[in-house]
């Protein structure tokens, strides 16, 4: 289990992106402190336990503006 201990102005996103890896891992931190959900800005020394997470390499398809245009790239 991995602890992270906030810094003063810490929000849920800055704290998945940097010890994470991704912003979307937001919920599953959240999910593991649940006595923090109604947070928005941490105090300093909060202490959070982190998730485990994959460091595998993840592929995407196309960029989203690519699949809704009908116009064909130039």
């Amino acid at each position: 289990m991995r602890i992270y201990l906030t810094k003063q102005g810490d929000e849920w996103d800055r704290i998945a992106f940097e010890r994470l890896g991704s912003e979307h891992l937001v919920d599953r931190l959240i999910a593991l402190n649940p006595s923090h959900q109604s947070t928005v800005v941490f105090a300093a020394g909060v202490r959070l336990i982190l998730p485990e997470v994959e460091t595998r390499l993840q592929t995407f398809g196309p960029a989203p503006w690519r699949e809704m245009s009908s116009i064909p790239p130039v």
